[in-house]
């Protein structure tokens, strides 16, 4: 692997995890939504986005996060969802090569236990077809990180 392959690699996980820390450090601001866009009541696809994404999130501040992790990660990842307060959910882009998914993998779980404290968290990663390529699982009683897949 080249110098600049490791440092694309680096500045990319380091740039995820500066980011999700800095808006954890925020808190979660609960927005409503406007007058013309509809929620629908089934939590896989929310009515007004394009065929194919997921609902964000199960409530207002999950669905916030995942929002927040689409918008805050530069193109890396296209759509992200939040399940309960332990499991992210995230299809990252062409952008991303086979290398950078653990790296991304870890800043994020990095990123969600400032969110999600004290618990152990699950982040799963999708290839843009939508299919899972990566399991990180976050014990919190070890502080460990096991990757599956």
């Amino acid at each position: 692997m080249s110098l600049f392959q490791q440092f694309r690699k680096a500045f990319l996980a380091l740039s995820l995890v500066l980011a999700l820390a800095l808006t954890a450090c925020q808190g979660a601001v609960a927005t409503m939504p406007s007058g013309n866009q509809k929620v629908s009541n089934n939590p896989q696809v929310r009515v007004g986005k394009s065929y194919g994404q997921v609902e964000r999130g199960t409530n207002q501040t999950s669905q916030n996060f995942g929002d927040w992790v689409v918008q805050t990660s530069k193109g890396l990842v296209q759509d992200a969802y939040v399940r309960g307060s332990d499991k992210l959910g995230v299809v990252v882009s062409s952008q991303v090569r086979p290398n950078e998914v653990r790296p991304l993998a870890k800043s994020l779980v990095q990123g969600f236990r400032k969110n999600a404290p004290d618990r152990d968290l699950t982040v799963l990663m999708y290839a843009p077809d939508k299919k899972l390529i990566l399991t990180a699982k976050y014990d919190n009683a070890t502080k460990q990180i096991q990757y599956e897949g």
